[in-house]
């Protein structure tokens, strides 16, 4: 959209352009109000950390680097409203976040370097490690990374005979109730790893972790190739949006 500053007879821009507009003008002077603001957000966050914040706030602080001379509390405010909380925001896909109004580039690339940190630092907690000392952060790890997908994801972590964690891997993407899974392709990979041990994860975009029937035909599908070969599959968890269910707590496997 093109119009004349110095124009009365000309719309107001929408509030996506003043976004873009206010992060290429030349020097534009930030009022006070939003420059005290920010500092108090900040001075709090570096005090309380990030329990001392609502969501909106956090996800303001997130906001401060992408458009640097606005206020943005109404953005955050309207991805909340759209996505829920600030963890289903960090994990919105791009393509959803660039709809909400005044959402540019600068906006989705904070978003989703918040989320690869998170995605990195909590894998980093759990890889390399032997799974029965680090089961907790594992459980954080798959909460992390898959309880917010709109999508059934399926990965398998592979271990060695220490069960110690050698590869996370994503093996399937679907629909919002199904994911392919092919076992022959799971064990061949365990065999090309020299792994001993699966572990399968996978989500339930309902936010309920309740297994369907079809995941335990397909979990006793794996678990006889496993044993073909000499494999063991320690477990399949399934993911909820706040929860996760065992098949080895629940006496499914």
């Amino acid at each position: 959209m093109t119009y004349d500053r110095d124009s009365d007879d000309v719309p107001l821009p929408l509030f996506s352009e003043m976004a873009v507009d206010f992060q290429t003008a030349p020097n534009p002077k930030i009022p006070s109000y939003i420059k005290d603001h920010r500092k108090r957000l900040r001075d709090r966050f570096l005090t309380g950390g990030a329990a001392a914040m609502p969501d909106y706030e956090l996800l303001e602080l997130v906001l401060f680097r992408a458009i640097p001379r606005r206020d943005v509390k109404p953005l955050a405010r309207g991805l909340l409203e759209q996505f829920g909380d600030f963890n289903s925001v960090v994990s919105a896909p791009k393509e959803q976040l660039a709809l909400v109004p005044g959402v540019g580039d600068a906006v989705v690339q904070e978003i989703k370097i918040i989320e690869a940190a998170a995605h990195r630092l909590s894998k980093a907690k759990v890889m390399g490690r032997a799974i029965i000392s680090s089961w907790e952060n594992l459980l954080d790890y798959c909460q992390t990374t898959m309880a917010h997908r709109q999508t059934e994801e399926f990965r398998v972590f592979y271990l060695d005979r220490k069960n110690t964690l050698i590869a996370d891997e994503l093996l399937g993407q679907g629909t919002v109730d199904h994911v392919p899974v092919y076992p022959r392709e799971i064990v061949k990979r365990a065999l090309h790893l020299n792994a001993s041990a699966l572990i399968l994860v996978h989500n339930h975009p309902s936010g309920d972790p309740t297994p369907s029937p079809q995941d335990i035909a397909m979990t006793k599908q794996i678990q006889m190739a496993a044993d073909a070969l000499g494999l063991s599959v320690h477990d399949h968890l399934v993911i909820g949006r706040s929860s996760e269910i065992s098949f080895r707590s629940e006496g499914l496997l």
